[in-house]
């Protein structure tokens, strides 16, 4: 093969290395996150999605409204950390891919 084509698919196997890294980072993500009186105890993963959640005997003295509201910002506040979380790797990932094509087109 010629140089070129040898580059080439040095290029795009290490490109396609960088996405499996950032699939398995990103599938890695788990945020945990307690409500402010300990009652609720949540874990998501890194779509927000809810992995596990805990509650103590606490929430025995909450309201169906409070226990509502409680469960919901504790959510939202591991979803918000855990957006965060993969935000930076997307972000991360872009920059390198952005100098990645900044060094083609230099080189030819």
């Amino acid at each position: 093969m010629s140089r070129a084509m040898d580059e080439l698919e040095d290029r795009a196997r290490r490109q396609l290395h960088r996405m499996r890294e950032l699939g398995e980072q990103t599938s890695r993500i788990r945020v945990r996150e307690v409500s402010s009186d300990g009652s609720v105890t949540v874990e998501v993963d890194g779509n927000g999605a809810l992995c596990d959640l805990d509650l103590t005997s606490a929430i025995t003295r909450l309201s169906a409204r409070e226990f509502e509201e409680v469960l919901v910002e504790t959510a939202n506040r591991a979803a918000a950390q855990a957006f965060s979380q993969r935000g930076e790797l997307i972000t991360e990932f872009n920059e390198e891919a952005t100098e990645t094509q900044t060094q083609v087109r230099r080189n030819g």
